[in-house]
């Protein structure tokens, strides 16, 4: 037994040096860069945007602040100025599907799915979702009522004072990270050489049969579908390298979990705005089962006619 925890322990660090090297740096620079004129002259510029959304020009500030720090800075944004129920409604779809972009992105594609997919795929189901909501709903005119929670935060005074304040908040983004990883490692260590993965496997596979992958991938949607995509990078990891999941059963776990991840924490995280989350959580889980599967048709396509042209080239050379 204390082999298997040694061996889930160093795996457990590697895979956090390995992430911890993506995390610390992006963290870092966009917690510097929100205290410089860098993101009020995005925020500037995509407030004509704003109106085809649905939305009003302040909506412009959550939405960046979410996209690149995260869902915690994009409801504070939220909350620090008056939208109507459709507008947060809006925000929160729009949030679920696309935040955090350039650390879960970049950690995302150490697993092998070009960081540009993922980007792709996220900010176009938040835009689609926008102008659909948007068009579909009439309702949600009135003053959201948002629940007890504050904004206050201190602000940093001064170039040491930002620098200090970017390396205290990466530096416990990775604590947090190892915090997280390393246990879990430890009981994927054990349950894997329990036999009990295996059994996991067994048990999802109708649902990734499904969904167009082999029962291989089913870890790597657990972790997902439960920590997120930036800690569950570590299960996904260790996935690819020992459980031989295929790079297409990954570019299709990856499709799944930017369309729906952290389904729990994510879903729950908005209920102080005020908005109905079953909606959200259902919208996410539907987008996401009906893209992947759409997904998993065409590349299965592709792939026949790959291998038909092939045959017929072996004939024709023959």
């Amino acid at each position: 037994m204390s082999g298997t925890l040694y061996r889930g322990l160093k795996q457990g660090l590697l895979t956090t040096w390995t992430l911890g090297k993506v995390i610390f740096p992006i963290t870092l620079i966009v917690t510097i860069l929100q205290f410089t004129p860098a993101l009020p002259w995005v925020i500037n510029l995509l407030e004509p945007v704003m109106g085809l959304l649905g939305l009003s020009g302040e909506a412009a500030v959550p939405l960046v602040l979410g996209n690149v720090l995260n869902l915690y800075a994009g409801i504070a944004a939220i909350i620090s100025f008056d939208f109507t129920v459709k507008e947060v409604f809006i925000m929160a779809v729009m949030l679920s599907f696309s935040h955090n972009l350039f650390v879960e992105s970049a950690v995302a594609s150490k697993v092998g799915v070009k960081w540009w997919v993922i980007v792709s795929v996220r900010v176009g189901l938040a835009l689609l979702s926008a102008v659909l909501i948007n068009l579909l709903w009439n309702g949600g005119a009135q003053a959201a009522q948002y629940g007890f929670i504050s904004v206050e935060e201190a602000v940093p005074n001064g170039w040491w004072e930002i620098a200090f304040h970017g390396m205290e908040t990466a530096a416990i983004a990775i604590v947090q990270l190892a915090l997280i990883v390393i246990p879990l490692m430890i009981i994927m260590q054990v349950m894997r050489e329990k036999g009990w993965l295996n059994a996991l496997s067994n048990l999802l596979a109708p649902f990734m049969k499904v969904l167009g992958m082999n029962k291989n991938t089913s870890m790597t949607m657990v972790a997902g579908l439960t920590i997120g995509l930036a800690y569950g990078a570590g299960l996904m990891i260790q996935a690819v390298k020992e459980d031989g999941v295929s790079k297409k059963d990954m570019y299709l776990a990856l499709i799944f979990l930017v369309s729906c991840h952290a389904v729990v924490e994510d879903t729950l995280i908005f209920i102080p705005l005020g908005i109905p989350v079953w909606p959200l959580l259902l919208i996410r889980l539907t987008t996401a089962i009906l893209l992947t599967m759409a997904i998993s048709i065409i590349m299965n396509k592709m792939e026949k006619r790959r291998k038909d042209a092939a045959n017929e080239h072996s004939y024709n050379t023959i």
